[in-house]
This record gives C-alpha cells, structure tokens and sequence, in this order.
C-alpha cells in the first residue's frame, strides 16, 4: 500500500499553521505520507468553508483535526485509513 495523502488547508501569516507544518513534517520521519498544501485565499470556496476554521487537515477526502491540531488524531488516521 503506497503512502497516505494528507491535505493541509492553510494561508499565509498564520502561526497555528505554522506550528501544525512543522508537526506534520516530524510525522512524517515516523509515518510516510504525503503533504498537498492547500492556500484557503486562491478559493473563494474554500474561503467560505475553512476560513476561521484553519489550519485544516484531511486525509483520504475526511476531514481529522483543524484550528489546535492534535498530532495524536492525525496519526492515528493516517495509520488506520
């Protein structure tokens, strides 16, 4: 089975995204997995969805964890999907 796509909705100066980035990448030295970044202002739909919600984090087309992320709750989709 190949790696896990993980989607990270983010946006530019933004210090929860910057922090959940960085847990992300240190994951990834444990689970491999792929990180597609997505910026919420290039969608207007996206805006609307995610826009006080970010960051957001999504694996396999569910949503997992967003704003505080909880390294925990995406291992463990990662790992069980």
């Amino acid at each position: 089975m190949g790696a896990k796509n993980l989607i990270f909705y983010t946006k530019e100066h933004c210090p929860l995204c910057d922090k959940a980035h960085k847990l992300l990448q240190d994951l990834q030295k444990e689970i491999p997995f792929t990180i597609e970044t997505v910026d919420i202002y290039k969608d207007d739909v996206l805006l609307e969805k995610y826009g006080l919600m970010i960051p957001v984090i999504e694996v396999e087309g569910v949503q997992i964890d967003y704003g505080m992320i909880s390294i925990d709750k995406v291992k463990k989709a990662l790992t069980n999907f």
